[in-house]
């Protein structure tokens, strides 16, 4: 006749007492642990994306086209403003398309924010293979 224990839930493993040492009750966790964990991991993706957006993020070149004049059959002027850092410089790029969207002329230009002035504003006049209908400043980027 086999041996049966009232205590014990069937079929629960049963082992001889004090052959394997002391059970763990189950569904005891160190919750602290996995929350300390989660907050550094976070707290570290929080300074890596920082960290990148400063380095590579570029919030500080802003260019806005204010007007554009003079359209002829080989030329624009496109008057824009660009904000950059204090007495910095930009290149942006311009743009000029024709009434059906095609490109018809684009040029890089250098801006220069005169000491201590975050704001240059500034008009260039770019030359086109056509009419064209549309002046834009596609991009502005830190000078090189």
């Amino acid at each position: 006749m086999t041996e049966t224990h009232a205590t014990i839930p069937p079929g629960a493993p049963v082992f001889p007492p004090g052959r394997y040492g002391r059970r763990r009750e189950p569904g005891r966790r160190r919750p602290v642990l996995l929350v300390l964990v989660v907050a550094v991991l976070l707290a570290l993706l929080g300074l890596m994306a920082t960290k990148l957006y400063s380095q590579y993020g570029d919030p500080t070149y802003n260019a806005e086209v204010i007007t554009y004049t003079e359209v002829t059959d080989a030329q624009i002027v496109i008057q824009f403003r660009v904000r950059v850092p204090a007495g910095g410089s930009a290149t942006c790029l311009l743009r000029a398309r024709s009434h059906d969207g095609a490109e018809v002329g684009h040029e890089e230009v250098t801006v220069t924010a005169r000491p201590g002035e975050q704001q240059v504003t500034t008009e260039h006049r770019l030359a086109t293979t056509a009419r064209p209908f549309i002046g834009e400043v596609l991009r502005c980027r830190p000078a090189a």
